[in-house]
């Protein structure tokens, strides 16, 4: 409960504290004996969330519980008509709730999607749930598609789009193998946001046929993959340019992209710049992935400010940033930068952060008593701003009976002189395009007679000098007020060494001893009187008397530790020894006895830091203290400590604004005191703080203080030396200066104005120090500049600010702010000049002109506006230009309006990015800051022509031996009057020399041209671009093969079919079979003896050539076989590796894609397939082709 405190006189001498009501506050607390008979209207305590995806397999449960008494009784709507759930016998409301229950077994999910909206009513008022939007979560299959295999080029960048169905909620994303492995990724290759796989450049290792994309529907926990992805990846330097030719796969297998090294290009987002929305508290990722060779390292940078460190990440190497809760300062312009070796690019992504609604001070309840007065706010922000609307009891405000105790002021709802029986439940609903709040508030209007909530005759302990807390909790209608009394005699004042809390609370600042006693109080209202007993017991503090002291012992001698300790004899102390903050160790050679620790026999693993901890069940007091080992006896080491504090402060030389302080040092542990520093606690305006307020040598032991009126001081000193700081001294007694008039004005004085006709002057306001006495207050001054008039005064106190109303627009004042006080006037103070608000300007430039200098650039010049119609501070001109329509159009296109902002008192601005041969529309406003003048008068202007864009295609068709026919569209973006077209041409070679140019002429209404007298099985560049009287436009290219002569074709066929040529190959494969019968002859004939000897000693005469060592011919290998065909062509380099292996260009051919001529004859009928023998592992063996036979004689 929230009370404002009253001071109330009673008897002439008892002085009570009495605590007002804030009717904004009161909760009906949630003690049961309180709670029963006490009536309140319905509050919704769970229900389901705004957007609730159902799983279809399980029954739908929609929960909507509320309390209030008597309990409220519940019912639905859907889809914003009433729901009969007694009617379906699927829908169950459980008893007591308004939890609906849908069995969904033998019926789809989807007959129970819509807007549910639960209602909880008693006879004190109404309460409404949130909209909740049922959706059945889905998981829709993949579209069959097929998937051609993808050939690219080594080193170009690729993307493989995954394209997942629309699940509710989306999917998860991911790449996996056959194997069901994730595919790797790296700063190379990785997966983007919308699940496609990128890659900023393709390797040979790249190839391969199963990239799978899998979508993960987390609802109903299935997974569904795309139809498996074929890359390979080719290396054009092993491919024989006469053969791609032949083929045609220059225009259809490869990427037009370079494959050698590139600086790097973005993949996504494209172009320079982009956008993006985020919403308030929601998460922001941007991306930016970039294809180049080397691959390209991604950094990002905030144009306008730092990253958000502490909410931001990095994910996706770089390529993706994080920004988690996203705030209103998060909008802005983000860059991307993508770098390697040879250069680097950059892209803006330019977001706007938007907000769903979102609470500054949701409506709370209230209780009120008859006749009393109440507020429910309903504060919230959001961009766009939401639109708020009340209702009571669930019905519009606007469509509910009137009731001349409710105002509704926007965001507020007052309520005055409310009356028994007019208990109610109010709705906020505050929505814009993002999102809606729903805040239910009820008004309870009970007559109640006070009760106390805290436990009597509780009993509150504390340490000496801690503050001490006596609870009073207690309720009623209207809201009683506490008085409390201790010993029921004296009275509690609201003052040292007691502060009474809004809620009843009696906190005691520094408890003494004085202060234990019997505390009563007594809550009161005009329905009755309630009071309580507590007791409270200040409690000794407990203090180490004799502490531990660092100790240096020999080994395997004794070490004792003291540990005398003080307490409260109430209180039931216990002692626990520490080593180096863990527990001792487990060794009989630790003895612990009441005030002290021994250790015998010390070893090296004993050396560390001990400490004594004395607990009481309110407060612990610990002491610290070294122990160090050593073999022999040493010699003492020197201790270096910080210094002991200063003690016996005393205050001499006392005068109105100076004091001199004394001291005596205290020991200084071996290390001299280097200085010390004196400060000091304003006990007046700021109790327990200690501020610096001079530092003295260490070889001093006075300092004079300068000291500032109307302050209560105590000072206390600190002695420094190079280990560091003593604790402070004791606090001197307190002197306290008299009051003065102050010595300073308030500095940071401005005038600004806010509207057309006021002056806001605001300063910064002098601290309590400052003040120099009580009663301060500001004498603010002000008078129009340059004008003969008396100054104008008035004085404030406790602000910052004066508004100084009705004066003339964005004129000229003067300023000034003096501090006063009770005592006199500060300095008299500096003026300085501001200015009274501004407003929007009168009039608009005049005398526009516009300098057209070319078809894409032109100046527009005009007449300032003068400074009496500007009304404000000159901000600008701002030009609006757009394009009315082309010059070849008869009927107006108009296109998006383009600004230009002019800062300063420009008369003349150029326009750029302009059409050539267009007709263009402008008009300027002068800009200040309160916004825009009107417009000047449209003024329209003409650019001149220009060379046109590139035509919009060049298609070559009806390829032939020796003619072709190329077809062309005209250019999108003419600038200007066509003139013709230039097509120019020439042969490329196997070798990729370029021949002779042709060039013809072809007049504007001509978009085809048949070709004649070119080669056959030539390929051919065709260079192709539009003219106008400015010139010639861009030029595109295509390139095509005319095919080959059919009477070649004829040849080879010919001659692996006639019959001399097979007769040939026969004489020659029969010389060879006689050859090797007479060679294997001559070896059984040689010898140490005769035939019949070797037949004797072998049975298999064939075998012995097999294993004779000398042999030469004898001995077999299978080397033969690795030996190419001599029918077969063998690499440009004079070598054949066939293990590494078994492409062949050929096999570019297979697989039923092969290229067809105009009559329908098949291109690649002579392309050999090769096969591989599955006996001999990676060797393997072509037959030869007529085509290879024919090559085996060239």
């Amino acid at each position: 409960m929230d009370r404002k405190g009253k001071w109330v006189l009673s008897s002439g001498a008892l002085l009570v504290i009495f605590l007002g009501r804030m009717t904004t506050a009161l909760e009906v607390p949630l003690d049961p004996e309180v709670l029963e008979g006490l009536p309140q209207p319905p509050t919704i305590t769970h229900q389901s969330p705004k957007d609730f995806i159902i799983d279809p397999r399980e029954n739908i449960l929609i929960y909507c519980e509320a309390k209030g008494k008597p309990h409220p009784s519940f019912s639905w709507t859907r889809n914003g008509t009433h729901f009969d759930v007694e009617k379906d016998s699927k829908v169950l409301m459980k008893p007591s709730s308004g939890t609906l229950v849908i069995d969904i077994s033998g019926e789809k999910a989807e007959a129970y999607e819509g807007i549910y909206q639960c209602t909880a009513r008693n006879e004190h008022g109404t309460a409404v749930s949130n909209n909740i939007f049922i959706r059945q979560s889905r998981s829709p299959l993949w579209s069959k598609e097929r998937k051609e295999a993808i050939m690219v080029q080594v080193g170009v960048s690729l993307v493989l789009q995954c394209r997942p169905p629309a699940g509710l909620p989306p999917p998860i994303i991911f790449w996996m193998d056959n194997n069901f492995q994730r595919l790797p990724q790296n700063t190379r290759v990785s997966q983007a946001l919308n699940g496609d796989l990128y890659f900023s450049n393709v390797l040979l290792d790249d190839t391969r046929n199963d990239y799978i994309c899998y979508a993960r529907f987390p609802h109903t926990q299935t997974i569904q993959q795309k139809q498996p992805i074929t890359v390979k990846v080719l290396d054009m330097d092993a491919i024989n340019e006469t053969v791609a030719a032949m083929y045609n796969y220059t225009n259809n297998l490869f990427v037009d992209s370079p494959s050698g090294e590139r600086r790097p290009s973005f993949m996504a987002p494209l172009g320079r710049s982009s956008t993006q929305m985020a919403l308030r508290g929601g998460v922001l990722e941007l991306e930016c992935i970039a294809e180049g060779l080397p691959t390209p390292e991604v950094s990002w940078y905030k144009e306008s400010g730092d990253l958000p460190s502490s909410r931001m990440s990095f994910h996706n190497f770089q390529k993706t940033l994080k920004i988690a809760d996203v705030m209103e300062a998060d909008a802005g312009d983000y860059r991307c930068t993508a770098k390697n070796s040879l250069g680097s690019a950059h892209h803006t992504i330019k977001v706007n952060v938007k907000a769903a609604p979102f609470w500054i001070s949701a409506p709370r309840n209230l209780i009120l008593a008859p006749k009393e007065t109440g507020i429910l706010t309903c504060r919230v922000s959001g961009d766009p701003k939401p639109q708020i609307a009340w209702s009571v009891n669930g019905v519009p405000i606007k469509d509910s009976p009137k009731d001349t105790s409710r105002k509704v002021e926007d965001d507020t709802v007052i309520l005055s002189d409310v009356q028994t029986g007019s208990s109610a439940v109010y709705q906020c609903n505050a929505s814009n395009e993002f999102g809606y709040l729903l805040a239910n508030a009820f008004v309870n209007v009970l007559a109640e007679a006070p009760r106390v909530l805290t436990p009597p005759n509780n009993v509150y302990q504390v340490i000496t000098n801690n503050p001490a807390f006596l609870d009073c909790a207690s309720f009623g209608s209207p809201i009683p007020t506490i008085t409390w009394f201790k010993d029921s005699q004296t009275s509690i004042l609201n003052r040292d060494p007691y502060v009474i809390h809004n809620n009843g609370t009696l906190e005691i600042n520094v408890a003494q001893s004085l202060n234990s006693g019997k505390y009563t109080c007594i809550a009161s209202n005009n329905l009755g009187t309630r009071e309580n007993h507590v007791y409270l017991e200040v409690k000794e503090p407990t203090r180490i008397l004799a502490q531990p002291e660092y100790m240096v012992v020999q080994r395997n001698r004794k070490a004792v530790f003291e540990c005398k300790v003080k307490h409260d004899p109430t209180l039931i102390p216990t002692m626990n020894w520490l080593k180096d903050n863990g527990e001792l160790p487990d060794d009989e050679r630790f003895l612990v006895d009441t005030d002290s620790l021994t250790i015998n026999e010390v070893t090296e693993e004993d050396e560390g830091t001990y400490t004594c901890v004395m607990n009481t069940t309110l407060d612990q007091d610990s002491a610290s203290a070294m122990l160090t080992v050593v073999e022999a006896t040493p010699t003492p080491a020197i201790v270096y400590e910080e210094p002991d504090p200063p003690t016996d402060l005393e205050l001499t030389d006392q005068r109105e604004r100076s004091v001199q302080l004394t001291w005596i040092p205290g020991d200084e542990h071996n290390s001299p005191t280097q200085k010390f520093l004196v400060q000091y606690e304003d006990l007046l305006h700021q109790a327990g703080v200690w501020h610096n307020l001079t530092e003295e040598e260490g070889t001093k032991t006075t300092a004079h203080l300068d000291l500032s009126p109307y302050a209560y001081y105590s000072f206390r000193v600190l002695a420094v030396n190079h280990v560091g700081y003593s604790q402070p001294s004791q606090p001197s007694r307190q002197y306290r200066t008299n009051p003065a008039a102050p010595d300073v004005n308030p500095t940071d004085v401005h005038g600004v104005g806010t509207e057309h006709n006021n002056l806001v002057i605001s300063w910064k306001e002098l601290t309590g120090l400052q003040s120099n006495g009580p009663g301060l207050q500001y004498k603010v001054n002000w008078r129009q500049k340059d004008v003969e008039e008396d100054w104008l005064s008035e004085t404030v106190a406790n602000t910052s600010k004066y508004v100084v109303s009705g004066t003339p627009t964005f004129v000229p004042y003067e300023v000034k702010v003096q501090a006063v006080n009770d005592y006199g006037n500060g300095p008299a103070p500096e003026a300085v000049v501001g200015y009274s608000g501004e407003d929007v300007p009168m009039s608009a430039p005049e005398s526009v002109q516009v300098l057209v200098q070319n078809g894409t650039l032109a100046e527009v010049h005009w007449e300032p506006v003068l400074t009496s119609m500007v009304r404000g501070r000159l901000q600008g001109y701002k030009v609006s230009y757009w394009r009315e329509r082309s010059l070849h159009q008869a009927e107006a296109q108009q296109e998006e309006q383009q600004v230009l902002l002019l800062s300063g008192n420009r008369t003349d601005g150029r326009l750029p990015g302009l059409k050539p041969y267009s007709l263009y529309t402008l008009n300027i406003r002068v800009v200040n800051g309160k916004g825009e003048g009107p417009p000047s008068p449209n003024h329209n202007f003409e650019t001149p022509e220009g060379v046109p864009g590139p035509p919009s295609f060049l298609r070559i068709k009806n390829t032939d031996m020796d003619s072709l026919t190329l077809e062309w569209g005209p250019p999108q973006d003419n600038n200007g009057r066509l003139t013709g077209y230039t097509l120019k041409y020439q042969p490329v070679n196997s070798s990729n020399e370029l021949g002779p140019v042709e060039e013809m002429m072809f007049p504007a209404n001509e978009t085809t041209v048949i070709l004649a007298d070119l080669k056959y099985s030539t390929r051919y560049k065709f260079y192709f671009n539009a003219k106008t009287i400015k010139g010639s436009g861009p030029t595109i290219t295509e390139e095509a093969v005319t095919i080959m002569d059919e009477a070649m074709k004829s040849d080879q066929v010919d001659l692996a079919t006639q019959g001399w040529f097979i007769g040939l190959m026969c004489a020659i494969a029969l010389l060879i079979l006689v050859l090797l019968i007479i060679c294997f002859i001559k070896r059984n004939k040689g010898g140490k003896y005769p035939v019949k000897e070797k037949e004797d000693a072998h049975q298999d005469p064939e075998i012995q050539p097999m294993k004779d060592d000398d042999g030469t011919f004898g001995e077999y290998s299978d080397t033969e076989d690795h030996k190419p065909l001599k029918g077969s062509r063998t690499p440009s380099n004079g070598t054949v590796k066939r293990d590494d292996s078994d492409d062949s260009l050929v096999d570019y051919g297979e697989g039923g894609d092969g290229q067809f001529n105009e009559d329908g004859s098949f291109i690649g009928q002579y392309s050999g397939k090769k096969e591989k023998d599955t006996h001999e592992g990676n060797e393997s063996s072509e037959a030869p082709s007529p085509v290879n036979a024919m090559n085996s004689f060239v």
